[in-house]
């Protein structure tokens, strides 16, 4: 076989998972700065889904094949020129940049070393996939919004990736919990440390009362959830709603101008400042990966289905090993 080539996740199409297979890919080289790593798992999140089907089509154009997949999990294989504080071995766990795109859903990926850091030891390479999200919770909770010990936290999709993880952390700062969720992932959010769990399908905004802080996921119906802020209170998004992304953006912009509490919208690029912060997270306890489903490689497309479907419990997670 051609030590040249990898297996890796392709889609010659725009359109729903089916146009998901396995095929074959050169295997990158690390060049000066970056680490080549052995991907040992991966999960699968909305961002990728979005451009599957198409909806990013203005950012990823129309050149095929393309790849898919944003974060990894796995062993350093080798190491570019100038790379000194990883070595060949190290357990790491990392995201594709901006600018890199998708493709962490393969054998190999190259990325840039500070876009990595160690997965503290004990953890599974396969249950650590489902963390590198995290520090979208991270950033979102300590860096942008602030949270306060004692401030009541709201937080959409508290089930999902990025939600679940910013249940636990919000408990761990110390702050008033109440997770939105579906009715059948309650007992899950409350497992996480929720203080109180919310059925997203039966609850109306404005009966869920005050809070400092509102973690959205869901990127719809901003202008309502907006209006359940203190004074001095912060929102915090990280989605936009693809149906209707003028109107949504539009009140992401006009947050700033007028009305009670601006809505910050940020998309995760983390480094290897807060990859650090996650595994310290993990290692004191307040912070553990929480895995729906492991899918192997071939299984990709299953897992994007699994995930339009609605309903997962942290993270769907793809296994290349």
């Amino acid at each position: 076989m051609d030590d040249r080539m990898m297996k890796a996740v392709l889609f010659d199409r725009y359109g729903g998972p089916d146009v998901l297979y396995v095929g074959r890919a050169p295997r990158p080289e690390p060049a000066r700065g970056e680490v080549l790593v052995r991907v040992r798992a991966f999960s699968v999140n909305g961002g990728e889904l979005a451009a599957r089907s198409g909806r990013l089509r203005l950012l990823t154009g129309r050149r095929f094949p393309q790849r898919t997949g944003l974060d990894f999990t796995g062993e350093v294989a080798a190491l570019g020129a100038g790379v000194t504080r990883m070595t060949v071995g190290d357990r790491v766990w990392g995201v594709l940049g901006r600018t890199s795109g998708f493709g962490s859903a393969a054998e190999y990926v190259a990325v840039p070393a500070e876009r990595i850091g160690r997965v503290p030891e004990g953890l599974d390479l396969v249950e650590a996939a489902a963390l590198p999200v995290a520090t979208t919770a991270v950033t979102a909770l300590r860096d942008k919004a602030g949270l306060r010990r004692g401030e009541r936290l709201l937080v959409r999709g508290a089930a999902g990736g990025v939600g679940n993880a910013a249940v636990q952390l919000g408990r761990a700062y110390g702050a008033e919990v109440t997770a939105i969720a579906r009715a059948a992932n309650l007992d899950f959010v409350r497992g996480l440390g929720a203080h109180r769990a919310v059925d997203r399908r039966s609850a109306r905004p404005s009966d869920l009362g005050r809070f400092d802080v509102v973690l959205d996921t869901a990127g719809t119906d901003l202008r309502a959830f907006r209006r359940l802020l203190n004074p001095g209170g912060r929102m915090v998004t990280i989605a936009f709603d693809l149906d209707r992304p003028v109107s949504s953006l539009g009140s992401i912009a006009a947050s700033g101008v007028h009305g009670r509490g601006r809505v910050r919208f940020f998309s995760g690029d983390p480094t290897q400042g807060h990859f650090d912060d996650l595994a310290r997270h993990v290692v004191e306890g307040k912070l553990s990966p929480a895995v729906d489903r492991v899918f192997p490689l071939e299984e990709t497309a299953a897992a994007h289905r699994a995930l339009e479907a609605g309903g997962v419990r942290g993270k769907y997670v793809v296994s290349v090993a």
